[in-house]
């Protein structure tokens, strides 16, 4: 059972190179009750490309959240509606 949820949605936007990335990841309980982190990415308006990883522990899946998180901010990926991308 997960303790809180985890969901991202990020997006990377620069006309001068038509880039237009988004990344999602979240995490949830699989069927065994083990932590599972969902990622998905590719170019905005497609469905992407989609990668699973699962845990036995949810500590061990929110370690991975937040490591992509913090790598995704270094390389101009931005929150869509949020004070900070304004």
């Amino acid at each position: 059972m997960i303790a809180q949820p985890y969901h991202l949605y990020v997006e990377r936007k620069d006309a001068s190179k038509n880039l237009a990335r988004f990344y999602a990841m979240s995490i949830e309980s699989n069927l065994f009750g083990e932590a599972c982190l969902t990622r998905r990415w590719g170019r905005i308006g497609t469905s992407g490309q989609v990668k699973t990883h699962q845990f036995e522990k949810e500590q061990d899946a929110v370690d991975l959240f937040l490591d992509l998180l913090r790598q995704k901010r270094r390389r101009g990926y931005r929150a869509i509606g949020s004070v900070a991308s304004q």
